[in-house]
């Protein structure tokens, strides 16, 4: 019974936390804003009690999970509609660094050292202080920078440069399986992928594990293959 008392008490925890990531949205932990965070802390405490000890009533727990990411959504909503509170229960952006100085009474107040900052450059593969024109420190912690116009590498709208449109691939074939409605959408049928194969020497989709066309039209094939006989080639 203690067995069948945990394999249940996981199904229904796992289902509580699953709604509560499709409500919060899918985002690493490293993004997560401070709120956030707390609320995944106090889950993982909550729910590894519950799920550890079979003698703990179930209920409690799940209503504990439930009135947690009732508070979550709450505190978000209301953070969205009201910018003042949202600023008051999240760091919010903050500016540590301007015109290439540092801001000093926002690092103390970040508790950010300037060895922190140096690090989170360095990151970002930017070795010399002087490059940088604006670094601010996100809700999640992590810093985003704007380099000086100098240092920026140039783009062919700078060159004036004209380009074409490149949007993204769409998979034709996955672990072996024709996806037909991508084939549609594309004004395209499985015999007209299988002639593709077969001239790049593939017999049938088994024999390969991704393919995708770009918007040249042009196919991507990854063939299954052996670890020790492993190639990836771009095939027209």
């Amino acid at each position: 019974m203690e067995y069948f008392k945990i394999t249940l008490r996981i199904v229904t925890i796992m289902g509580l936390l699953l709604f509560l990531v499709l409500i919060t949205g899918r985002r690493k932990i490293g993004e997560l804003p401070v709120f956030d965070f707390l609320t995944i802390i106090i889950l993982g405490n909550v729910v590894g009690a519950d799920i550890a000890d079979p003698e703990i009533p179930h209920l409690p727990t799940a209503y504990a999970v439930v009135l947690l990411i009732g508070i979550q959504y709450l505190i978000s909503y209301i953070t969205v509609k009201n910018r003042k509170f949202g600023s008051k229960v999240t760091f919010g952006p903050t500016v540590i660094i301007q015109n290439g100085q540092f801001i000093k009474s926002n690092m103390k107040r970040l508790r950010y050292s300037i060895e922190n900052v140096l690090m989170f450059l360095r990151e970002k593969e930017i070795f010399d202080i002087n490059e940088v024109e604006f670094a601010v420190v996100e809700d999640s912690g992590n810093i985003s920078v704007l380099k000086k116009s100098q240092y920026q590498p140039l783009t062919p709208n700078d060159m004036q440069i004209p380009t074409k449109y490149k949007g993204i691939s769409i998979p034709l074939v996955v672990e072996g399986k024709a996806y037909e409605k991508n084939l549609k959408k594309l004004n395209l049928d499985v015999l007209w992928l299988e002639n593709q194969l077969k001239n790049n020497n593939i017999n049938s989709f088994e024999e390969v594990i991704y393919v995708d066309i770009n918007t040249e039209g042009k196919l991507y094939i990854s063939k299954q293959i052996e670890p020790d006989s492993i190639e990836s080639e771009f095939m027209v």
